[in-house]
């Protein structure tokens, strides 16, 4: 039997995105509309967003906490959150988990060295792109990193907080992201990394300057891909 994938959720669009691609996906893994068991918990977006605004990060380690131990509780194997933001509080979250995670920013990292990029571009909320969550990963296995500048990460988080994480997609929201990364790859970066669950809903590689590293379905394969392992185990 395939492992039980628990879901650490915060925001609704990149929670449902991550679900619907290992139910999805799993077909092709496991056999014909087969899927692993997959629970997921989620506590209001708001009490995340009040810790957010406060820097209180033990604070947003303390609810991720409360969402693994419920699903610790009726049996998940292991955990994602599909939320890169709040994975700045993972260090508050591992030394009392009940169970192992899957990290998101790792993933990324592997897939982007897997493809041979060199340096990549990080798009995300502001809390997410000032924090060493991915050019720690990155750096690990050998790659380089670009930010957007302070104007740009501010209009970001505007877009994703105000209309992404609330089902909102505004052809000028898609242009300001596009020029945002058209601009990192002025400034020498060959792939980009969709840093916010909900991106990869208006960012592609179709419409992307750079080639993109969907955090969101990265994570979602990289859970699909455990869960199956523990099928054959």
């Amino acid at each position: 039997m395939a492992g039980h994938i628990g879901i650490v959720a915060c925001s609704a669009e990149g929670a449902a995105l991550c679900y619907r691609t290992i139910c999805v996906e799993g077909a092709a893994v496991l056999g014909p509309h087969a899927h692993p068991e997959v629970s997921m918990h989620t506590l209001s977006m708001a009490d995340h967003v009040a810790c957010l605004d406060r820097g209180d990060w033990a604070g947003v380690g303390a609810l991720m906490l409360a969402s693994a131990h419920k699903l610790a509780a009726i049996g998940a194997d292991f955990l994602i959150c599909p939320d890169n933001t709040i994975h700045q509080a993972l260090p508050h979250v591992l030394p009392h988990s009940p169970l192992p995670w899957l990290h998101i920013a790792q993933v990324v990292a592997d897939e982007a060295a897997a493809r041979g990029f060199r340096r990549v571009a990080i798009t995300g909320t502001k809390w997410l792109v000032a924090s060493e969550v991915y050019p720690e990963k990155l750096a690990a296995r050998g790659l380089r990193h670009a930010r957007p500048t302070d104007a740009e990460r501010e209009e970001c988080n505007r877009i994703i907080m105000d209309e992404l994480v609330c089902s909102v997609f505004k052809p000028e929201s898609v242009a300001y992201f596009q020029q945002v990364i058209a601009g990192l790859k002025d400034r020498g970066c060959d792939a980009v990394a969709l840093a916010c669950t909900e991106i990869p809903l208006i960012i592609h590689d179709g419409n992307s300057a750079l080639p993109t590293l969907d955090s969101t379905r990265l994570l979602a394969r990289a859970a699909l891909k455990r869960a199956a392992q523990s099928e054959t185990a």
